[in-house]
């Protein structure tokens, strides 16, 4: 019963995992850049699907985009991003100079990490109530017994607490990267 939503439990997990590889942190990451959505034949499409992004060294990100008429439109979609990086073409290249962070910045990060697992702990207590209230429905539909009904929810407990201490775990790491020069 329990088992079955398991994948759903990991899909929070991944997704907040995916949100905090986005976060500026003073790193060049490809992350940071390749879900921005440039203007492209009549269309919007994500940056990486139309260029090679690449790490040159640990505070470059190189954009090479596979139609060289869409730099203009790549550096566009940069500037008006809120990420606040400084790009520059070279040729048929983009470079992004990532910029150390200040102390203060790291704080302001870690306080959007914060958020960020708070949220991901409301997504998991969210799911939490989903299988609780179907496991009352089956013992009110007489599927499962009452003493069927409290094991499961014992499991699930368990099983909340289980990523609820994923949550913690991530976020504590990701802080440790951010607070370290």
């Amino acid at each position: 019963m329990i088992e079955s939503h398991k994948s759903e439990f990991e899909k929070v997990i991944d997704f907040f995992e995916k949100d905090l590889e986005k976060l500026r942190i003073g790193r060049a990451n490809p992350a940071l850049v390749e879900n921005l959505m440039v203007e492209s034949y009549g269309g919007q499409m994500s940056l990486k699907q139309l260029a090679n992004i690449n790490v040159s060294d640990g505070k470059t990100i190189i954009i090479q985009p596979w139609d060289k008429s869409l730099l203009k439109e790549i550096e566009k979609a940069i500037s008006m991003s809120n990420l606040n990086l400084p790009c520059a073409t070279e040729g048929d290249i983009i470079r992004i100079n990532i910029p150390p962070m200040t102390e203060q910045l790291r704080k302001e990060v870690v306080i959007v990490v914060h958020q960020k697992a708070e949220q991901a702990r409301v997504n998991i207590r969210q799911l939490r109530d989903e299988v609780r209230n179907k496991i009352q429905q089956q013992e009110r539909e007489k599927q499962i017994s009452e003493d069927d009904k409290f094991r499961y929810f014992k499991d699930l407990d368990k099983i909340t607490d289980e990523y609820n201490e994923k949550i913690k775990n991530i976020g504590e790491r990701k802080e440790k990267e951010i607070m370290t020069i």
